[in-house]
């Protein structure tokens, strides 16, 4: 049985796949993607004659979020369970990844769309990322209808 050389082009297709191979970014490498700790980073959201606070994570989403403000939206109804708001800009997935124990009054951010999702029923969905939790005023999400929204920093 003899063998046949290998031929340059099949040398230079292998090269070129082991570089093209998807890999992990540096910065997911040895890091909690969904990380759930606590920071200083607190806001404020007014609708409706009501407030709301919250205490964003620390993770790259919520540290591009939190620069951003102040902010007027608008906040709406979504589904049965959460409002929503339109940011003007998307925030970066960096870091992202699934996380677990899913609850009422978590402030998230769905990537596909660029929102904010605002929970105040239980919820699972692909696309999140947890921005922060809820720590006053989330009665007010519970209220129907479209009102304008202004976030700030606390």
């Amino acid at each position: 049985m003899t063998r046949q050389p290998v031929s340059r082009r099949t040398l230079l297709c292998a090269a070129l796949a082991t570089v093209v191979m998807p890999r992990p970014a540096n910065s997911q490498q040895g890091r909690d993607p969904a990380n759930q700790e606590p920071t200083d980073m607190r806001i404020r959201m007014t609708f409706d004659g009501r407030t709301m606070t919250a205490t964003l994570h620390d993770n790259p989403s919520a540290r591009d979020f939190f620069p951003m403000l102040p902010l007027d939206l608008k906040i709406e109804d979504y589904a049965h369970n959460e409002k929503i708001a339109y940011l003007p800009r998307k925030l970066t997935g960096e870091g992202s990844g699934p996380f677990g124990n899913e609850q009422p009054y978590d402030l998230c951010y769905f990537m596909p769309w660029g929102n904010l999702a605002m929970f105040y029923a239980d919820y699972r969905h692909p696309g999140l990322i947890r921005l922060g939790r809820f720590d006053g005023g989330q009665e007010a999400l519970h209220g129907r209808g479209a009102f304008p929204l202004h976030i700030e920093r606390i």
